[in-house]
């Protein structure tokens, strides 16, 4: 696992930290972070060796994570939860990129079938923002989310023909203090640096490193594009294209194209993808011309109030300052690219010395910055996707709904599943379950298929798909549910509802079952029912924000 970050050490040490940095967001944004780079889930132990916090402080801001959302404690493991994403959403939302950008990144992915990415730079690394992948054997393992060193990327040549010298001086020092790249858990380490010199006058890495730099930078700035060859793993190679702002003439993000040299050497990227990568860019900056302004809804007033109550209830178990310095993060969003204090302190419902200390935390975690082109105003920073997207950015609705079937198991005494229709309409395929102790109890594996008519599942997913002749389908239409008595097998009682998707689709749908001499027809909906809806509605929130910037597999 990667080192604290310097800031992180420094916060941890008190050296260097502002004076009125709130200690607990600094120490509460570290545990996300390691968390994200952990994959999403740590044991406290973990955590307190990978933070250097006292396992007291670790367990009081996991307390407070958890009652946020952001992350649940799962046995002996602390595990970042989709609650997390809106933070993350918060900053893409903001930006608008992916929203403006993304279906054009999407289609030349079809049409090329190589996966395709948006970045935009982060400090001396890029950003992805965006990811079309291809899902083959071998594909591209890229999140968003994920930090690159900008020297091992096609797009950071791009980003650094408008690096000032002050931002070359702040590339080497990184580069001497991690020549490596450990610091970047999304990309292999480099191999130990050789001795800088031997007697033979061999040129030292570090110096080979920025020569060979300086040299993709310099072509990317005659060309106007730039190839990446093998800079990150063997085999991997891309060739990227600038997305300009058409304000400012500046480069606002970079598209990809990414493949491997057993379909594409980099030699033939391009003639073979940048012609048509060029295309797309084109549509990309008209799309950004053209793009109305955002129509956001009612500011958000009283973000923060919550924190109250839950200190209150919780005690020293709840830290507060950390609760409310994330809750400042999800201020900003569409519409409200840059706040000022007063805007943040609306938002909130804090005070103003308290919006005023947490927005000087996140700029001192590099969180937060000075916004372009606004006086006295803060924006979000691409760093806020460090704070547990990557290990979320890729997961799919079984994972999302797992953790929340196990819980209704428990509370009804019943197995529960989830479960998707078939192509053909036909049958439904279980794709998640959750099981109980019972001696006589259901037990349908995942990957089962059975016929969707006979199904409570089968007929809450049939019902939406259009209008329904049989009574059946008609009924779940009009309940939003289904009831199934001793149809597929003698004994077995079933009801259902949907899961919509953000578009109010059914994608899918969950379930408990029975035995018919264990629970009566009134039973059903009468206990099972509401526990049942309000699992529904669990699994729907978190499929919305984990959806909003990213597909979600059914299966």
């Amino acid at each position: 696992m990667p080192a604290m970050t310097a800031v992180e050490t420094g916060a941890r040490a008190g050296a260097g930290v502002p004076a009125e940095a709130v200690g607990p967001l600094v120490r509460g944004v570290g545990v996300l972070r390691r968390l994200a780079e952990a994959g999403g889930t740590l044991s406290p132990s973990a955590l307190e060796r990978a933070t250097g916090l006292a396992r007291s402080t670790v367990d009081r801001i996991t307390a407070t994570l958890a009652r946020m959302g952001y992350v649940r404690l799962d046995g002996r493991d602390v595990v970042l939860t989709p609650g997390v994403l809106e933070l993350g959403n918060a900053y893409l939302a903001a930006l608008r990129l992916p929203a403006l950008l993304g279906a054009r990144a999407d289609a030349l992915a079809d049409e090329l079938d190589e996966s395709v990415s948006l970045a935009v730079a982060d400090r001396d690394g890029i950003r992805f923002i965006h990811q079309a992948t291809r899902r083959r054997a071998l594909s591209v393992s890229f999140r968003i989310g994920d930090l690159l060193p900008a020297e091992r990327t096609a797009p950071g040549a791009l980003f650094a023909t408008e690096w000032t010298e002050r931002d070359w001086a702040r590339w080497r020092t990184r580069r001497a203090e991690d020549p490596r790249d450990t610091a970047f858990p999304a990309v292999p380490p480099r191999p130990e640096p050789a001795p800088a010199h031997d007697t033979t006058g061999t040129t030292d890495t570090a110096a080979a490193v920025e020569a060979a730099f300086a040299d993709r930078v310099g072509a990317a700035r005659r060309d106007g594009w730039a190839v990446d060859d093998q800079l990150i793993e063997p085999g991997l190679v891309a060739v990227s294209a600038p997305v300009r702002d058409p304000r400012t003439g500046r480069v606002a993000c970079v598209a990809s194209v990414v493949s491997h040299t057993s379909r594409h050497p980099a030699a033939e990227l391009p003639a073979a993808l940048l012609p048509r990568l060029r295309t797309a860019v084109a549509a990309m900056e008209a799309d950004l011309r053209t793009a109305p302004p955002p129509e956001p809804g009612p500011a958000p007033a009283g973000l923060a109030t919550w924190t109250t109550a839950s200190k209150q209830e919780l005690g020293r178990d709840f830290v507060e300052s950390l609760a409310r310095g994330l809750t400042v993060l999800t201020a900003f969003g569409e519409g409200r690219p840059a706040l000022s204090l007063t805007d943040v302190a609306r938002a909130t419902g804090l005070p103003r010395a308290t919006a005023r200390r947490a927005l000087l935390t996140h700029e001192y975690l590099g969180l937060v910055a000075a916004a372009p082109h606004e006086d006295r105003a803060f924006a979000l920073t691409p760093r806020v996707l460090d704070l547990g997207f990557p290990p979320l950015s890729r997961t799919t609705l079984p994972r999302l709904a797992e953790p929340h079937l196990r819980a209704l198991a428990d509370r009804v005494a019943e197995p529960a599943a989830l479960a998707v229709l078939t192509a053909d309409g036909t049958e439904i395929q279980y794709t998640a379950g959750a099981g109980t102790g019972g001696v006589l109890t259901v037990r349908i594996p995942v990957g089962a298929r059975l016929p969707a008519a006979a199904t409570s599942l089968g007929r809450v997913l049939l019902a939406d798909t259009g209008a329904p002749a049989a009574p059946e389908l008609a009924e779940a239409r009009a309940r939003g549910y289904a009831l199934v008595d001793e149809e597929l097998e003698s004994g077995l009682r079933s009801v259902a509802v949907p899961v919509r998707d953000r578009t109010g689709r059914a994608v899918a749908a969950v379930n408990v079952a029975t035995h018919a001499a264990r629970r009566s027809l009134e039973d059903c909906v009468e206990h099972l029912l509401p526990a049942l809806r309000a699992t529904a509605d669990d699994i729907q929130r978190d499929l919305h924000r984990a959806s909003r910037f990213t597909k979600v597999a059914t299966t």
